[in-house]
C-alpha cells in the first residue's frame, strides 16, 4: 500500500497541471469559475496534495518554482490532510496514509551536529531541506520556529487520528516521539529567551524570541513539553516586548505584518483565553487580531502613498513575493520595492511598496469574515486570469508596479507558497467549522503549555 502510495504521488508531482486544472484550461485560458469557500479550499488543499515531493513527502517551499522543501510548509501539509478528509477531498485512508509516510520519512532522517547530509540536531530541523533527500539546503538555520509550525502540524495529526487501527496508532506513536524529542530548552540564550536559529559552524544566532509575533505557537509547545520543557517564566521573558499602542483606530497590541497575527492560532483557539497581559487589557489574542486586520484595511483604505489597486476590497499587507528590487520614485515619493520582505502596516512601522498578497485576507477569515471574504471574492472574481490558477491564489501581485514592458498591467507572481497557502485553507476551515481549534484543545500537550504560560478562562476551564 505504502509502495502504491509513493507512486501516486510520483506521479502527480510529474505532471505540468493537475486534473482540475487541466479540465478548466481546456481552450488554453482559464474559464472564470465562481468564488466560494469550498472552490478555494479545495484548490488550496491540492497544493499540499499533489507537489508533495515524492519519496520523502516533504512539502516544497514554493511552485512551479523548485528549490527546497519548507518544513514550516510539511507542517502546514499534515494538517492540510485533515481538512482534505473532514471535506471529502480524499479519504480518511488516503490522508492517514500519506500523513504516515511523512512522519515515517521526518523521524528517520539523519540528526547530528555535521554541517552537511543531516536534516536536523536535538529534534529541531532545518528551515529547508533538499527536495532529493531532504537534507540540509545549503547554509540554512535550525529554526525555532519553523520547527514549531512543523511540530504543530505534527500535533494536529496525532489528535485527529484518533482510530483504533494499526496505522492511526502509529501516527500517534510518531508524532509522539517527534514532539518528546525537541529540545526546546538547549535554544535558551544568556536572557532565557529562544534563540531564532543555530548553525554548526557559528552556533546560535543573535536573535531571539521576544515581544509578540507569530511565534506564541513556538513558545506553547516548548513550555508543554514533558521532555525538554521551557522554564516558568519563559512566558514572562517572551511578552517583556510587547508594544500596545493605537493604529488607525484600533487600540492594540502591535505587529506589522498580518502573518503574526495567523499563525498561531491556525492551531490554538484564543477566544476567552487569557494570559496575564490580556486579562490587564480587558482583551484577549483573536479579538487582538480581529483589531489588526482592521487595522491593515484601514490602512489600506487611506492609501497614503496612493498605489493603485487599494480599497475596501482590495488589501493585505504581510509576508510574500513582490516584483523585486528597485528603488525609485513615484506620486512624488521615494519608494523601493522589494522581492520577499515581509510587508505590513502597525504603529511600530510601515513596509508598504503597493504589493498585496490574498493570504493576508485569506488568513484573517475568522477574525473579520465579512470583511477578509469580500476581498477574496473581489480579487478571485476581477483579477481570475492574472492571479487565479490550480491551486488558488497565487502569491501575491503589484498592480503598481508597472515598470517592466512585459508586464503593463503590473506585476503578479508566478509561484504559489507553502507558507502563504496553508493559512487561507486552514484558517477558512477554523471560521467553517472551528476543525482545527477543536482538535488541538483536545491535544494535552497545548493545553499544558497554556496552562504553564498563564492563560485561563474560556475553555481551559
Amino acid at each position: 500500500m505504502r509502495l502504491l502510495g509513493a507512486l501516486l504521488v510520483a506521479l502527480c508531482y510529474a505532471c505540468s497541471a493537475p486534473p482540475r486544472a487541466t479540465a478548466e484550461q481546456g481552450s488554453g485560458r482559464a474559464a472564470p469559475t465562481p468564488f466560494s469557500q469550498d472552490e478555494l479550499q479545495h484548490r488550496t488543499f491540492d497544493y499540499f496534495w499533489e507537489t508533495a515531493l515524492p519519496g520523502n513527502y516533504q512539502i516544497p517551499d514554493r511552485w512551479p518554482t523548485r528549490r527546497f522543501s519548507s518544513i514550516a510548509a510539511t507542517g502546514f501539509g499534515l494538517t492540510a490532510y485533515l481538512v482534505g478528509a473532514e471535506r471529502g477531498y480524499v479519504t480518511r485512508e488516503q490522508a492517514a496514509e500519506r500523513t504516515l509516510l511523512t512522519l515515517e520519512k521526518l523521524w528517520s532522517l539523519p540528526q547530528g551536529p555535521e554541517m552537511t547530509d543531516v536534516a536536523g540536531y536535538r529534534g529541531l530541523f532545518y528551515h529547508f531541506l533538499t527536495n532529493d533527500e531532504a537534507l540540509r539546503f545549503k547554509d540554512v538555520e535550525l529554526s525555532t520556529i519553523d520547527t514549531g509550525l512543523l511540530m504543530a502540524g505534527v500535533l494536529s495529526a496525532q489528535s485527529y487520528f484518533d482510530g483504533d487501527t494499526e496505522q492511526e496508532r502509529r501516527i500517534r506513536e510518531l508524532a509522539d516521539q517527534l514532539y518528546r524529542r525537541a529540545e526546546w530548552d538547549w535554544t535558551l540564550n544568556d536572557e532565557g529567551r529562544m534563540s531564532m536559529g543555530w548553525r554548526p559552524d557559528r552556533k546560535f544566532i543573535p536573535a531571539q524570541w521576544k515581544g509578540y509575533n507569530e511565534a506564541m505557537i513556538l513558545l506553547v509547545l516548548g513550555m508543554g513539553s514533558p521532555t525538554h520543557p521551557l522554564p516558568d517564566d519563559a512566558w514572562e521573558r517572551w511578552t517583556d516586548g510587547y508594544e500596545w499602542a493605537e493604529f488607525q483606530g484600533f487600540d492594540h497590541l502591535n505587529f506589522s505584518p498580518l502573518f503574526g497575527h495567523q499563525y498561531s492560532q491556525m492551531y490554538i483557539d484564543f477566544r476567552g483565553i487569557q494570559d496575564a497581559y490580556m486579562r490587564e487589557h480587558g482583551s484577549d489574542y483573536f479579538e487582538n487580531s480581529r483589531k489588526a486586520t482592521l487595522a491593515n484595511r484601514a490602512y489600506c483604505i487611506e492609501n497614503p502613498a496612493g498605489f493603485v489597486g487599494y480599497g475596501p476590497e482590495q488589501w493585505g499587507l504581510t509576508a510574500c513575493d513582490g516584483p523585486g528590487r528597485l528603488d525609485t520614485t513615484y506620486n512624488g515619493r521615494e519608494v523601493t520595492f522589494f522581492s520577499y520582505r515581509a510587508r505590513g502596516a502597525s504603529a511600530r512601522h510601515i513596509i508598504d511598496d503597493g504589493t498585496i498578497a490574498p493570504t493576508a485576507a485569506g488568513g484573517s477569515v475568522p477574525f473579520a469574515p465579512e470583511e477578509c471574504l469580500a476581498a477574496l471574492e473581489h480579487m478571485w472574481t476581477t483579477q481570475y486570469d492574472s492571479l487565479v490558477g490550480p491551486y488558488g491564489f497565487r502569491d501575491a501581485f503589484n498592480p503598481t508596479y508597472t515598470f517592466d514592458p512585459d508586464r503593463p498591467a503590473g506585476w503578479y507572481d508566478v509561484d504559489y507558497l507553502g507558507i502563504d497557502q496553508g493559512p487561507i485553507l486552514i484558517q477558512l476551515e477554523n471560521h467553517r467549522t472551528g476543525l482545527i481549534w477543536e482538535l488541538m484543545r483536545k491535544n494535552p500537550y497545548i493545553r499544558r503549555g497554556l496552562e504553564r504560560a498563564g492563560f485561563t478562562g474560556g475553555w481551559l476551564e
